[in-house]
């Protein structure tokens, strides 16, 4: 793995068959781990959802009214002024756990470039942002030799 190239290289024309695996390989373990991050910013925005529609339901009732709260599996009863604050400090949280991770999703997301670039990797189904004529065909293999990705979104 040390004396990985990347296809830059003039002396290394072609890539042999285990190093494109291999790139491949990493590039769609950064994907995953861009789509995961992208799962769980979507499912903590609908709870954050979920929680400033209860909040504002319960700003509008009495604070010695009755409620119900599921925390770990079991429905617990309690008044609005118990549980208010305990919510308020929930979408806090959430809020400050999507904002971080919205900032690792950008960085991913560089990440994932910066190595789609270096490795010159083109996937399959997305146009190329630098469309060559046939006259440019023309050049060395090693300039045009990249690795092909299918994209199984």
């Amino acid at each position: 793995m040390a004396d990985k190239k990347g296809v830059s290289n003039p002396t290394q024309k072609t890539l042999t068959k285990a190093e494109g695996e291999e790139i491949v390989q990493k590039f769609q373990q950064l994907r995953n781990e861009q789509r995961s991050l992208m799962a769980k910013i979507s499912e903590l925005e609908q709870d954050l959802n979920e929680h400033k529609i209860v909040i504002e339901t319960l700003q509008d009732v009495s604070p010695e009214r009755k409620c119900f709260r599921m925390v770990g599996g079991v429905l617990v009863e309690r008044t609005v002024t118990e549980i208010l604050p305990a919510l308020v400090n929930n979408r806090e949280q959430l809020t400050k756990v999507i904002d971080s991770l919205n900032v690792k999703l950008v960085s991913k997301g560089k990440e994932v470039n910066e190595y789609r670039a270096k490795h010159n990797i083109k996937i399959r189904g997305q146009d190329d942002p630098s469309p060559q004529t046939p006259a440019d065909n023309t050049s060395s293999p090693a300039a045009t030799q990249g690795v092909l990705v299918s994209s199984k979104s």
